[in-house]
């Protein structure tokens, strides 16, 4: 009988340090009607002090999964870790948390495929647990944002967005129903300068000068607009795609876990996909954008709150930067 994968254990792990809204108003003008109104957020978490890094919040969110999952860390036989705020350049940060589990010799792979990070490392480990290649593959999606936003009048429509924050699950062969039914990913690079961070940039030389750093291009950029367009075309669109592939039906859908980039974006997904309210995950209101992170928070999340359970059904999807999205159906 051929081996499936399964999502086995979930962890997440947020810094202590609430930001407000209103936090954020005393910065820049802004106001906390302003930043729901037009993404649902009212909070978001911050590292408490410089020296955190994206492998330091996986440690607990990775150690929490591997426990759920009834395993230990010395199972653990493969690391992927989803990010686009690696602690240092390189190396990756899956090496750097390898090295804090205290997991020698075990393949790290980073994987920058950012808010849809997540799903393409699931696709990944997917595909090692059913070819036999590993059998316990860690996936964690962590990020850092807050050390790299500008919080200043030109950057308030992007700081207001994005939070830190990790979350993890832990992938290994199927047993019973449970298992992941389908993934599709898709990319098309004709987005890529609507979100981009593009300095320090290898293509320039140097690779960050003045005058880049005056002009704030080290600090990340949205063309919102045209972001929110694709987003709200592509993750139905994916999502009804990834459903056929897995020979489900939107009906038996027991929990929807989109990525969490802009609240009415994720309310116009569901409306669009025709599922009810109380089952779509929104964290964004209390976390923020965590790019990478959300899904395993939401999956962590929710599991712990009993909205999921043995035998439930859990549509994924996501959109970012890449332009990339990606959906994903498991049961658990």
């Amino acid at each position: 009988m051929e081996k499936r994968a399964a999502i086995l254990g979930s962890g997440h792990y947020l810094p202590s340090r609430v930001v407000t809204n209103h936090d954020l108003a005393a910065l820049f003008e802004t106001s906390d009607e302003w930043i729901v109104q037009r993404s649902g957020i009212k909070e978001r978490r911050f590292i408490e002090r410089s020296g955190i890094g994206a492998s330091d919040l996986a440690v607990p969110a990775a150690k929490m999964a591997v426990e759920q999952a009834g395993r230990e860390l010395k199972d653990v036989d493969a690391i992927l870790f989803a990010t686009l705020s690696p602690d240092v350049n390189f190396p990756g940060s899956g090496c750097l948390l390898g090295d804090k589990l205290g997991l020698p010799g075990v393949p790290a792979l980073d994987v920058r495929n950012q808010c849809s990070g997540f799903i393409y490392s699931l696709s990944v480990a997917d595909a090692w647990v059913r070819a036999g290649v590993y059998r316990n593959v860690l996936i964690v999606g962590a990020e850092v944002h807050s050390t790299g936003l500008e919080f200043t009048d030109r950057g308030r429509d992007v700081a207001v967005l994005f939070g830190d924050g990790a979350g993890a699950v832990l992938v290994g062969e199927a047993h019973g129903d449970a298992g992941v039914r389908a993934i599709e990913l898709h990319a098309d690079g004709v987005g890529a300068r609507d979100l981009w961070t593009e300095a320090p940039a290898s293509m320039y030389t140097p690779r960050l000068t003045p005058e880049m750093f005056e002009e704030g291009r080290h600090y990340p950029r949205m063309n919102g607009k045209q972001v929110f367009r694709w987003a709200t075309e592509k993750m139905p669109e994916v999502a009804l795609s990834v459903l056929g592939r897995s020979g489900m039906t939107i009906a038996e859908v027991d929990l929807f876990v989109p990525h969490q980039a802009n609240m009415r974006i994720n309310q116009m997904v569901a409306a669009r996909l025709g599922i009810a309210e109380d089952r779509v995950v929104h964290n964004i209101q209390r976390y923020g954008n965590t790019t990478a992170a959300t899904i395993p928070i939401g999956i962590s999340e929710s599991w712990r709150e009993g909205k999921i359970q043995p035998g439930s059904r859990v549509l994924m999807a996501a959109f970012g930067a890449g332009f990339t999205w990606a959906g994903a159906v498991a049961v658990f």
